[in-house]
């Protein structure tokens, strides 16, 4: 399995994000046709699921042309994204280029969420969001990357699973990585991340 990050670019500007995401993209991001070269690479090798990330894979205006272009090379294209870009139009866009799954990411309760990701009004987009892939009928799952900052919502996101009618539910652990390095005091130990699967 391959992640793409196809751009540094996202609307959202999250305390956790590994790639330091922003309103910018990055000076050396693929084009269409480099990225197109990318896939058929990945092909050639024999990569059985590509997934598109970021910053925002919806940033991208050819994320879809993407899409459908790893599906017609054999690879299982499948998404992470933050969902408040995802309309009604472009689930359906992204279902008929070939999308097999789409991982969108909800941290936490309403307010929680939001300020993890720095934007009032992003639990709701990103539920939007989900209920868009779902009426597309493309699978779908929710990614929760969890903190000190967030354990507590663990029950609510359950909930909110049932509610939106999800069957699949993915929780990190914090990368590392970009700013996610500086809120690193706020990471599980072991025996609460044990904790967490448990429950």
């Amino acid at each position: 399995v391959v992640v793409w990050n196809t751009t540094k670019q996202c609307n959202l500007y999250c305390e956790h994000c590994y790639a330091g995401a922003d309103e910018g993209c990055a000076p050396d991001e693929l084009s269409t046709e480099e990225g197109e070269r990318l896939l058929e690479d990945l092909a050639e090798f024999g990569v059985p699921v590509v997934l598109f990330s970021g910053g925002e894979p919806l940033a991208r205006p050819d994320l879809e042309h993407l899409v459908a272009y790893a599906s017609d090379l054999g690879i299982r294209p499948v998404l992470s994204t933050n969902g408040t870009l995802v309309t009604e139009e472009r689930a359906e866009a992204l279902r008929d280029a070939g999308l097999k799954y789409a991982g969108v990411s909800v941290d936490g309760t309403r307010e929680v969420n939001d300020a993890f990701r720095g934007q009032d009004g992003a639990f709701d987009a990103a539920v939007r969001g989900i209920e868009h892939c779902l009426d597309a009928g493309l699978k779908t799952g929710l990614r929760y990357t969890i903190t000190q900052h967030n354990r507590d919502d663990l029950r609510d996101i359950v909930d909110l699973l049932a509610d939106t009618g999800l069957d699949r539910f993915c929780f990190y652990h914090l990368a590392y990585g970009g700013r996610g390095a500086d809120i690193s005091d706020t990471d599980l130990s072991t025996a609460e991340r044990r904790e967490a699967v448990r429950e």
